[in-house]
């Protein structure tokens, strides 16, 4: 009896033995693991080159430098004319012009800043409408006779730090009054200092400004171009 007890016991060690074997031999067959990778963003859009586009050449900005921050606000009623001018929010400049701006952003940028754009190129057609709604020389430039943002030069703008927060010049865009002036020195230090990076920023890169509008440059080498009706597509 003793010995069928023994002989049992050696049978299922031995059957043990071989459940062991074959998890080995299966674990061995079975292929490696692959290592899953996490899909990869989408690849950022190509930066357009201005190698090839002569000087007059009208751009959108945003596909030049992704640097730069925008409030278009003609594209909405958030403006003195309390009118939606532009089908659309987006800023188009001459070629010319469009180099200094990224030029100066780049410096204003080592400094923990970058500009803000209000208004950018304006079509002629456009003017003619803010003409209709403000017939005034004082606040819109006769179609006529055409403004510099016609021309594809001149630029609403202010300075933003590097996270998005405006810098305080004192008014809002287009405020039509004596605290807008630039020879206003009845101001806190800290607008004129404001207003005083903003200023000497651009008029390194070939910019002016104007007298009662802290906001408003004008590329001096564009001064001489016609004034166009260029207008782009929304998309």
């Amino acid at each position: 009896m003793n010995n069928i007890r023994i002989l049992l016991i050696l049978l299922l060690i031995a059957a043990c033995k071989d459940h062991k074997r074959s998890q080995i031999n299966e674990s061995e067959n079975m292929p490696e693991a692959q290592e899953i990778k996490a899909p990869l963003p989408d690849d950022k859009p190509v930066l357009r080159s201005f190698e090839g586009l002569a000087d007059t050449t009208f751009v959108r900005l945003a596909d030049f430098s992704e640097d730069f921050l925008y409030d278009m606000r003609y594209a909405t009623e958030n403006n003195f004319l309390k009118a939606k001018v532009y089908d659309c929010p987006e800023c188009y400049t001459r070629v010319m012009t469009a180099k200094a701006l990224i030029a100066a952003n780049k410096d204003f940028m080592k400094k923990g800043y970058k500009i803000k754009f209000f208004d950018c190129y304006r079509p002629n057609s456009v003017q003619y409408k803010m003409w209709e709604i403000v017939p005034n020389p004082q606040y819109v430039a006769d179609p006529v006779k055409g403004s510099i943002h016609n021309k594809g030069g001149a630029v609403d703008i202010t300075l933003a730090t590097l996270d998005g927060v405006d810098l305080d010049m004192g008014t809002d865009f287009d405020f039509f009054g004596k605290r807008a002036y630039h020879d206003n020195m009845d101001l806190p230090r800290e607008i004129l200092d404001n207003r005083k990076l903003l200023k000497e920023g651009m008029e390194s890169h070939g910019f002016w400004g104007i007298r009662t509008e802290w906001w408003h440059y004008n590329l001096t080498a564009s001064s001489n171009q016609k004034i166009a009706d260029f207008k782009w597509e929304c998309k």
